[in-house]
């Protein structure tokens, strides 16, 4: 790089990550969540505070890319059998929580503020919208995403995301002089049904088969790169017509839920999640005016309350409508209580339409950000009071889904040896969850209807995909005896409950692996040739109890060499002065 070169974006990059390195620890160690921290950091480097960032669209519109991913996540953990499960609350009760929250706002516009209808109309439709990048952030964060009210506050926000597809279409019928605008309608909607459907199909039929001639190459950057691909191709997709990016992102996910690669595509996309979403936070803190805050402060802080209260309470009655417990409508309540990221879109249409006047759109997206900035604190607060006031419920008939792979036994390398060990397991009944980096062995294994997920097991974010941390066993069988050394030690440290029964390929794997951590060990020939020893003593006719005495003092003997070569090293002399001769089973 020339020593002249614009380097403004390393300055910004430096500074994003600047701010977001000291001030969320500080907020993490507050006990306020890390998202608080990304939206505290925006505000303070924005241009409203120290004005060290000026440009906040630009940043806004890249760091949405966070949201994009994170759904793209989500869809990867949901199969379409566990979705079509959760319809009654996505269509049912996500859809009574956004019409009746946006009729409330609406009639409170219009009555008590004197706003035109038009202008009420869009405005509750856009604050009927929960941020679904800061909802799933706190859930996921407190580990309640699988929980029944975590899985039910994600079908609101599912149909939500939904929403913004129709909001949009309805904002031009709504600008005065536009009603020639909805002509085209219906043309519209048609176009967003067939994009959704050819992308399902493409999803069904084509996903798959591209992955496996990927993984064959070996390659993990062109793995990485199709997922990328795979995430950014879906939402410009549905971008093109005028439907959420996260949508198209999501449905991308939930069609490789089901796919024997989802456990590497999520380790692989995870850190850009991350980053990105918490870049996303930065922007939105830095969008907020905050001179306009201070001067409107009773507006924005009074109007911010006033949404989370009406919210919450449309939210919770609902829940309990839905069969929900008193306590887990009482957490979806306190969980999407705020304005989304959504709502900066629909009040930015409604601006460019003359629905809205400027002044008016700021003074709603800082309500809204401060709605997302007063959530967190809402839910520490309930969390300490209110399960005292109502105990854990068991009339609760949401039931967690099947989605997430919950399996207590997990089987690295589905070689001759994982595929012994599996089999045993099924007749038994019990599920096993198998991982192998071999597409061609994966798709052998589907042929004889076992389902193998691809996936690098020397790598801890893809065993913590495939559901490591609650297994009770987990079968080290991989080919490759360093793979499968290094295997062993990345669960043993990661994964310190997890019992590890471990393959040895020779004496010399066994030595290795003999303080590895490994509750259970075999060398692969050693049994086998022990069964052939003692056919063939029988066959000499020798008496069956001097057989199990010899093969009784072999074991012993064998263990007690094995214990000393690992300490002296594989030539170690037998205290008879004896050498012990290496060898390789």
């Amino acid at each position: 790089m020339a020593a002249g070169g614009d380097v403004g974006y390393l300055q910004d990059a430096a500074l994003f990550l600047g701010a977001a390195v000291v001030a969320v620890p500080i907020f993490k160690r507050l006990k306020l969540g890390s998202v608080l921290g990304y939206l505290g950091a925006g505000a303070i480097i924005g241009p409203h505070v120290l004005g060290l960032v000026g440009d906040t669209e630009s940043v806004y519109a890249f760091s949405e890319f966070g949201v994009v991913l994170l759904l793209f996540i989500i869809g990867l953990e949901l199969k379409p059998s566990r979705l079509w499960a959760l319809r009654a609350d996505i269509f049912g009760l996500g859809t009574s929580q956004v019409f009746i929250t946006a009729a409330v706002v609406a009639a409170f516009g219009v009555f008590a503020l004197g706003a035109t209808w038009q202008a009420a109309v869009l405005v509750g439709m856009g604050l009927s919208l929960s941020s679904t990048a800061f909802a799933l952030q706190l859930m996921q964060e407190s580990g309640d995403f699988a929980t029944p009210y975590g899985t039910r506050a994600f079908s609101v926000l599912l149909l939500q995301d939904i929403m913004i597809a129709p909001i949009l279409a309805l904002a031009p019928l709504l600008a005065i002089g536009a009603a020639a605008a909805g002509g085209g309608g219906w043309l519209a909607a048609l176009e967003s049904v067939g994009a959704i459907v050819a992308m399902v199909l493409a999803g069904k039929f084509l996903l798959n088969p591209i992955f496996r001639v990927i993984a064959q190459t070996r390659s993990h950057e062109i793995f990485l790169a199709a997922a990328l691909l795979l995430v950014v191709g879906a939402a410009l997709l549905m971008h093109t017509f005028d439907l959420s990016m996260a949508l198209g992102a999501f449905i991308a996910g939930v069609m490789l839920a089901d796919s024997e690669y989802r456990h590497q595509i999520e380790a692989d996309i995870e850190p850009f999640r991350g980053l990105l979403l918490g870049l996303f936070f930065i922007a939105v803190g830095m969008s907020v005016d905050w001179a306009v805050v201070a001067r409107e402060w009773v507006m924005v802080l009074g109007g911010a309350v006033l949404l989370m209260i009406a919210k919450g309470a449309i939210l919770f009655v609902l829940c309990r409508a839905f069969w929900s417990s008193k306590l887990d409508a009482a957490r979806i309540a306190t969980t999407l209580p705020q304005g989304g990221e959504f709502g900066f879109v629909v009040m930015g249409a409604g601006v460019s339409l003359g629905i809205l006047t400027g002044e008016v759109s700021g003074l709603l997206l800082a309500l809204i950000t401060v709605s997302m900035a007063l959530t967190v604190p809402g839910r520490i607060l309930f969390e300490k009071i209110v399960p005292r006031l109502w105990p854990e419920q068991t009339d609760d008939l949401l039931r967690p889904g099947d989605g997430a792979e919950q399996n207590s036994v997990i089987v690295l390398g589905f070689g001759r040896v994982g595929q012994i060990v599996s089999q045993i397991f099924r007749m038994k009944g019990i599920p096993v969850t198998a991982i192998d980096a071999d597409p061609k062995r994966i798709q052998a294994a589907k042929r004889f209807g076992a389902k193998v997920y691809f996936g690098d097991a020397t790598r801890q974010d893809v065993l913590a995909a495939a559901g490591m941390a609650k297994a009770d066993l987990v079968y080290v069988t991989i080919d490759n005896a360093a793979a499968c050394t290094k295997s062993i030690d990345v669960i043993s440290h990661a994964f310190p409950n997890v019992r590890i029964m471990a393959r040895a390929h020779d004496r010399l794997h066994a030595i290795d692996l003999l303080d590895s951590g490994a509750d259970f060990l075999i060398r692969d020939t050693f049994e086998s040739s022990v069964k052939l020893a003692e056919a063939g003593l029988k066959r000499l006719d020798v008496d069956e109890e001097e057989i199990e005495l010899l093969v009784e003092e072999f074991r012993r003997a064998d263990a007690d060499r094995l214990a000393l070569q690992k300490a002296e090293g594989v030539y170690a002399t037998a205290e008879d002065g004896g050498s012990f001769r290496l060898d390789k089973s």
